[in-house]
C-alpha cells in the first residue's frame, strides 16, 4: 500500500470509493432514504470534486495501481472525508490513511484531530483512541442524519499520542 498526495487524476476514482462507500458500506446503518440524501450519484460531478479535493489536504491510498481509499485533513486538524472502497475494507487501509493524517497534523502542530463519524465510521475512529463528544442530527436535502463530532487530542514530543494500531 502506498498513500501519496491526491492528483487530479484521481477525481473518479476518488469519487466512486465515496459512492461505493456510503451506497454499500454506510447501507448497514442508514436507511435508503439517507444513503440516497448523502451520496447523491446523479449530483455528483467530477469536476466539482475534483476542485474540493484539490481545496484540501487529500490523500490516497492506492493497492497496486487501484485507489483502496482516501482522507483530507484540514489545517485546523478536521477530517472531512475518509473513505475506503468496500473491496479494501478490513485490509488496514483507513489505519494507514488516519496514521498518515495523525503524523502531518503533529508535525504541524495541531492540538487535535476531530471528524464527524457515521454510525458506520464511529468504531474505527474509537479503536484509534478517538471520543465521541456529541451525537449530531444534521439534515442533508430534508433528511435527518446520525453522526459523531469525534475528537483524538495530540500531544507534540515526549508522549506523543499516536492511533492505536
Amino acid at each position: 500500500m502506498e498513500i501519496r498526495p491526491y492528483a487530479e487524476t484521481d477525481a473518479p476514482a476518488t469519487l466512486s470509493v465515496f459512492l461505493a462507500a456510503v451506497m454499500e458500506t454506510a447501507a448497514v446503518h442508514y436507511s435508503a432514504e439517507q444513503i440516497a440524501a448523502w451520496a447523491r450519484p446523479a449530483e455528483r460531478d467530477v469536476n466539482q470534486w475534483n476542485l474540493a479535493r484539490t481545496s484540501l489536504n487529500t490523500y490516497v491510498a492506492t493497492i497496486g495501481f487501484e485507489v483502496a481509499g482516501f482522507a483530507d485533513l484540514g489545517d485546523d486538524g478536521y477530517i472531512d472525508m475518509m473513505f475506503v472502497a468496500p473491496r479494501f475494507g478490513r485490509r488496514g487501509v483507513a489505519g494507514a490513511l488516519l496514521t498518515h493524517l495523525h503524523g502531518i497534523a503533529l508535525m504541524a502542530g495541531t492540538s487535535e484531530l476531530y471528524t464527524n463519524a457515521s454510525i458506520t465510521a464511529r468504531p474505527f475512529f474509537e479503536r484509534h483512541g478517538f471520543t465521541v463528544v456529541a451525537e449530531q442530527h444534521p439534515v442533508t436535502l430534508g433528511v435527518e442524519m446520525t453522526n459523531y463530532k469525534m475528537t483524538l487530542p495530540l500531544q507534540n514530543g515526549q508522549g506523543t499520542t499516536t492511533p492505536n494500531p
